[in-house]
């Protein structure tokens, strides 16, 4: 297959700096600071979402060797072993991560977001507004989902 390269378009700037602190999203409110390159007006319109989908790199996070071997989400033991793209963590090909998060307010080339999970210093390499025509409907899961992320995205 044909590489790739993907510049970032800006940078999350948010209080949150440990990695390993992996619960407790919901109420990090953090800014996106967008290249300037793009313009000041290059966010004109997203104030009038609700939410933002904003794809970014894991890039404290090195790339694995071998991904074809199913481990425990999260590495907890507790949980069934998934391969790598039945899960949404950092340690995955490419290492994009994917949230949608409450669009708070716009300003030039800054976005405020509320529950963006990616620490301070990720690189953005996308945003897109967050439309109900591109939504899933009927999504299901396995049981363990639920109760493995029940703190994931409390304040």
């Amino acid at each position: 297959m044909p590489n790739f390269e993907i510049t970032p378009i800006g940078t999350v700037r948010n209080d949150r700096t440990d990695v390993q602190h992996t619960d407790n999203w919901g109420a990090v409110r953090s800014t996106i600071t967008v290249d300037e390159r793009f313009g000041e007006a290059c966010l004109q319109g997203l104030d009038g979402f609700s939410h933002v989908e904003v794809l970014f790199v894991f890039d404290r996070f090195a790339e694995s060797d071998d991904y074809r071997e199913p481990r425990p989400y999260r590495g907890r033991s507790d949980l069934p072993p998934v391969g790598v793209f039945a899960g949404r963590g950092p340690r995955r090909p490419n290492r994009i991560g994917v949230t949608c998060c409450a669009v708070e307010s716009v300003e030039g080339r800054e976005l405020t977001v509320v529950g963006l999970d990616a620490v301070s210093g990720t690189p953005v390499i996308d945003l897109k507004p967050a439309m109900r025509e591109f939504r899933a409907v009927d999504v299901t899961q396995p049981e363990w989902v639920s109760l493995m992320m029940a703190d994931y995205f409390q304040p």
